[in-house]
């Protein structure tokens, strides 16, 4: 992430939004793009308007967040309890390093 904020246009289910933002022109693009997917994705399973459709949509991308951040916590896990598995195999000298 740059540290100037920098404006980038980006089209959202046809309506166009400036977004002011630290991250990359790049980022802030793909992000959009995501969102769009995502809402266009939810419109087309039904018959549900621009603002239900954002909403379903935001549900479901905070769900992926959750099970990201789920997902992320049981690797930590894992590598810690693998680290001290690791530790009690070296001589004594080195399990504190």
């Amino acid at each position: 992430m740059s540290t100037s904020k920098t404006v980038v246009k980006v089209s959202i289910v046809g309506d166009e939004y400036s977004i002011r933002s630290d991250a990359t022109p790049e980022h802030t693009r793909d992000v959009a793009a995501y969102l769009d997917r995502a809402i266009r994705k939810v419109m087309q399973n039904g018959s549900v308007d621009m603002h239900k459709a954002a909403i379903l949509a935001a549900l479901q991308i905070t769900d992926e967040l959750f099970q990201a951040q789920d997902g992320s916590r049981q690797v930590t896990g894992d590598l810690r309890q693998l680290s001290a598995e690791v530790r009690r195999l070296l001589p004594p000298a080195k399990r504190e390093a």
